[in-house]
């Protein structure tokens, strides 16, 4: 498989990637972040491989970040923060989509979930 170098998808944890991997949905390369933000647990930058990433990116030709870390409070943030921070203003930083999962039931589905699929709907044509 030929890796795509101009993109990096940003992962929390190994587990993260190899899921990723199992999908064959990318080919580009990876970051593991070991971990997520967390002001709670004092987990700032400088405690995952916050600064590295950033290394990373202004020392490779990088066209696209893509952000994958959990639906979670600290994902979000750990996400933002790294949108926020991005060494490159060049570079296109993206978001896994969130909302319904394939073969998801309506009344299953928990509010934050409903309301995230509501607001990134997209138009079918």
């Amino acid at each position: 498989l030929r890796r795509n170098g101009e993109k990096i998808c940003i992962v929390e944890d190994i587990g993260d990637l190899f899921a990723i991997e199992k999908s064959k949905a990318f080919n580009g390369h990876y970051h593991v972040l070991g971990g997520v933000l967390s002001a709670i647990d004092g987990i700032g930058p400088e405690e995952l491989n916050i600064l590295s990433l950033f290394r990373r990116l202004k020392d490779n030709k990088i066209s696209e970040i893509i952000l994958a870390t959990n639906a979670t409070v600290e994902g979000q943030i750990t996400a933002q923060y790294i949108a926020d921070n991005c060494p490159d203003k060049n570079i296109t930083v993206t978001k896994l989509a969130q909302g319904m999962p394939v073969g998801g039931e309506l009344e299953l589905l928990d509010f934050n979930t409903l309301s995230t699929a509501f607001s990134s709907r997209s138009e079918i044509k």
